[in-house]
């Protein structure tokens, strides 16, 4: 069983540089112990998004009276129809990613890769009752949720971002340990559904690393609609009743029916032989270069195993560049304009530098900023919150970061971004024609302003 390249993982990294590595002629063959689509698919991105639209759409039927829709009695919602919806849609695109794998001619084993050493300048891996032997392996064996160690949290049953996505029955409230980008989605979309949520995060601001100015903006949001954050405080331990936390030095309980764990993700280095290779590792993770190539030649790592972005966009990005390496194609990593993008409702995006991050560094810049409201459509679409655009350039006038809070900024980042990876200036960016009336709108109207 001889094969041009292994893939071990079958996420967005995985499956997409499958199909790039077979349309060019590689004898591929994919390993993937639990899911094909990986935990984005299958227990993330997608499902929690599809949740999301559902609050979404209930959010939107208790404001139309704001747009003269009167749509009478208080509006009700069905939790097993939405979790139904969410299972349908997460099948649906499953099998389109099995259909794309098989339509390339790409072997596909779904059980665990165990990789078992090298010989004659072959890489030999088995899995599901086979051996194999390859020129070239990739890694895309992606993350897992990180389960902190706090008193009491072994003794009661607890949500991680798996569980919370298969509830039986809303609880009547939640605390959410963690106020990253999965915490404040699930906020999001629990507060919608009518819980009382409280969020505890040890940093000062909530969403971790994200431009300061519009994740309070955002915080202040749902401060309104009712979702309490207890900020600068630690989890001290956590009992049938609630969490125990420590702030100010002082402790006190918060009474919650459930928790949700959401501190984070970390990479998976371990349970398919990766030690029989002696690869390098950094931070927690394979260590790579700009070809995503690992200090072992003929092995590649994308995706959440570097321990670097652990996003989705990131880690297909990352699977291409490998595959094209290989291939003897001259295609660089570039992690300049990855943009980052929360579904709550606002949503807020990101990409490139953010103030902070220039200002610990002691990097010269300044900002540009205005109102979303500045967009006509932005104020013909929303009557809640005015929003922002911020954009962010360095003494020579090129753009390098812009953050943003309104609907719908995850489908205009992108525009922001094309801006910061290709080094333009304002007056470069500015002269770019854009569709009147939109939202998009914002990014032109605040490089004038």
């Amino acid at each position: 069983m001889k094969f041009d390249i292994a893939i071990i993982g079958a996420g967005p990294a995985g499956y997409n540089a499958a199909e790039k590595a077979a349309s060019n002629g590689l004898k591929t063959v994919i390993f993937e112990k639990k899911y094909i689509g990986g935990v984005c698919l299958n227990e993330g991105c997608i499902p929690t998004k599809t949740l999301l639209y559902s609050a979404k759409t209930l959010d939107n039927i208790k404001s139309a009276s704001k747009y003269g829709i009167e749509v009478g009695s208080e509006p009700t919602f069905d939790l097993g129809k939405i979790i139904g919806r969410k299972d349908k849609v997460v099948k649906k695109l499953v099998a389109g990613v099995n259909y794309k794998l098989s339509s390339n001619g790409i072997t596909v084993v779904t059980d665990t890769a165990n990789i078992i050493g090298e010989e004659n300048g072959y890489i030999k891996i088995s899995g599901g009752g086979e051996n194999y032997e390859v020129k070239y392996l990739l890694l895309c064996t992606g993350s897992e949720t990180v389960i902190p160690p706090i008193k009491g949290l072994s003794d009661i049953e607890y949500w991680t971002s798996k569980e919370a996505l298969e509830p039986k029955e809303l609880p009547k409230s939640l605390a959410i340990i963690g106020g990253g980008v999965i915490g404040i989605e699930f906020a999001s979309f629990f507060n919608s559904m009518g819980v009382e949520v409280n969020v505890i995060e040890m940093m000062p601001e909530i969403l971790g690393a994200m431009d300061k100015e519009t994740s309070a903006m955002l915080r202040k949001e749902y401060e309104k609609k009712g979702v309490k954050f207890h900020l600068n405080t630690k989890v001290v331990e956590v009992t049938p009743k609630g969490v125990i936390v420590e702030k100010k030095g002082k402790n006190e309980t918060i009474e919650a029916d459930k928790v949700l764990v959401s501190v984070g993700r970390r990479a998976i280095t371990t349970g398919f032989g990766l030690e029989k290779l002696n690869i390098e590792m950094h931070r927690g993770g394979v260590k790579v270069n700009e070809y995503l190539q690992t200090s072992h030649p003929q092995v590649y790592a994308a995706g959440d195993i570097t321990g670097f972005s652990l996003l989705a966009h990131t880690a297909i990005r990352e699977g291409e560049v490998a595959i094209s390496h290989i291939i003897g194609e001259d295609d660089k990593m570039s992690y300049r304009a990855i943009p980052g993008v929360v579904y709550t409702n606002p949503e807020i995006a990101g990409v490139g530098k953010t103030e902070e991050e220039l200002s610990a560094n002691g990097e010269s810049f300044r900002v540009l900023k205005l109102p979303m409201a500045y967009a006509g459509r932005f104020v013909a679409e929303n009557e809640t919150g005015n929003g922002l655009c911020k954009i962010i350039v360095d003494d020579y006038d090129h753009i390098i970061g812009c953050h943003m809070l309104g609907n719908p900024v995850s489908e205009i980042i992108v525009l922001a971004g094309v801006a910061i990876e290709n080094e333009d200036t304002i007056e470069e960016f500015r002269k770019h024609v854009y569709p009147h009336p939109t939202v998009s709108e914002i990014i032109h109207e605040v490089l004038f302003s």
